[in-house]
């Protein structure tokens, strides 16, 4: 999901703008040179499809799809699971990264959503890798962390969702993401608000859930269980590895 500060018109046209670098011809640069000619032609369909949707910045930068799709494959990752799916940019650059029998838990409030991106999930063959579940992830989350053959079973878990529930969700995900195995939270530099002055004219939810964001990446910081990397890829991306 995409934030703005209303003092600051938003740049780019470009459905998913998310780039925190202060030169527009730069972003653009990277877009045009080393994103769009790899782009898989599914993803730029789902991208073109999902630009004409009112919530069309809510989904994954290209950039950051671009990120997520070689990280998944330099870490062999064939089990995995996301949190917060919308039309399923993110997803579908999750399931051509995977092995063909790689799986994906995609857990999100809306169905209607993620439909508008499915046929195009499955023109590209991989919607067989793809377990959509519909509701709020935190009971389904609980009834997992409750089988301890789940324990340590996924390789790689992105979370891009409610970002008042993120140190909810790490609590759970801990457990069940394996040694070795990575988190990665999405908004986590919340497009710079996280340093914004006191007074600074924020929108209302910017500013609310600033605060849950600041606290996330403060718990992140110093969990022991983890090693971090915050990259300002797209709106801020917190890797997670977990080391215990």
């Amino acid at each position: 999901m995409v934030t703005t500060v209303d003092s600051q018109p938003t740049k780019h046209q470009e459905v998913g703008h998310k780039s925190l670098l202060q030169s527009d011809a730069l972003y653009q640069y990277i877009l045009e040179t080393s994103v769009y000619p790899r782009e898989p032609q599914a993803m730029k369909e789902l991208r073109e499809v999902t630009a004409k949707h009112p919530w069309n910045l809510m989904t994954t930068s290209a950039d950051e799809g671009q990120f997520l799709n070689l990280l998944l494959k330099l870490i062999n990752a064939k089990n995995t699971m996301e949190i917060g799916v919308y039309t399923g940019y993110s997803l579908l650059s999750t399931a051509l990264a995977l092995p063909e029998d790689g799986k994906i838990l995609a857990l999100d409030i809306n169905r209607e959503n993620y439909e508008i991106g499915l046929p195009i999930i499955e023109k590209a063959g991989v919607a067989h890798k793809i377990d959509f579940r519909e509701g709020p992830a935190l009971p389904l989350l609980d009834q997992m962390v409750k089988d301890v053959k789940l324990h340590g079973s996924f390789d790689f878990i992105f979370v891009d969702a409610d970002k008042d529930n993120y140190l909810n969700y790490h609590k759970r995900l801990i457990d069940l993401v394996k040694i070795g195995g990575v988190i990665g939270y999405d908004n986590t530099l919340w497009n710079g608000s996280l340093v914004a002055p006191p007074d600074a004219p924020l929108r209302k939810y910017v500013r609310y859930y600033r605060d849950f964001v600041l606290e996330l990446n403060k718990a992140l910081a110093v969990d022991p269980r983890v090693e971090i990397c915050q990259l300002p890829v797209g709106d801020g991306i917190t890797l997670c590895r977990r080391i215990s």
